[in-house]
């Protein structure tokens, strides 16, 4: 029996990522794919049973690793001081700098997952991101307004549609390949840009 060849399959992930990047998941061709890593069709079905197969197998690392990160700030946010409920919704620059490493380190997979995936059960990831998100947000939100902390007539659907346009905001920076210098400055317009303490009504702890 012939040895399997594990040089093939890092080839042909260099080769899909660079045709669906440039063409998106509907117009990528596994036969242009085939071509460029130098691999029969028949290879590629050996590794990948379809073309989305082949698209998570792109993708699905910085899925379960963003997956991981939400899940860890899950707290009782019963046990929470009211100064630690309002520092969870301050923008800090330092933040945001870890969020956007975090998406570098993983830049072409997310830009597939947010620009490139129409056509794949990928297509809603940022819609989804954002329901997983909300949904210990605004346990976190409920406490600091029963506290009387924040105002109180917030809804969980409004605080998604607030979510979608905090994770656009940091989303489009990969979608249109900015710099790393561009990055920074991207990071403290967003800061700027996005006060959850004003938009929540959060009272001033220092007042």
């Amino acid at each position: 029996m012939a040895a399997f060849d594990e040089t093939i399959d890092p080839k042909i992930r260099e080769s899909a990522m660079e045709e669906f990047l440039e063409k998106g998941f509907i117009n990528a061709s596994l036969r242009k794919i085939c071509a460029k890593a130098g691999v029969t069709t028949g290879a590629l079905y050996k590794r990948y049973g379809s073309k989305e197969d082949l698209f998570q197998a792109l993708v699905q690392a910085a899925i379960d690793d963003i997956d991981a990160v939400v899940a860890s700030k899950s707290v009782d946010y019963s046990l929470v001081t009211d100064e630690q409920l309002y520092d969870m919704w301050t923008l800090t620059e330092g933040y945001l700098d870890w969020w956007f490493e975090f998406m570098i380190d993983r830049k072409d997979s997310f830009t597939l997952l947010v620009k490139c995936s129409e056509g794949t059960q990928y297509q809603d990831f940022q819609h989804e991101l954002v329901e997983k998100v909300c949904r210990e947000t605004y346990k976190c939100y409920r406490v600091a307004a029963d506290r009387g902390l924040a105002r109180d007539d917030i809804t969980s659907r409004e605080l998604h549609v607030l979510t979608t346009a905090f994770w656009s905001t940091m989303f489009e920076p990969l979608v249109h390949d900015f710099t790393d210098e561009e990055i920074r400055l991207h990071c403290q317009l967003t800061i700027q840009f996005i006060d959850w303490h004003r938009a929540l009504g959060f009272h001033d702890r220092k007042a």
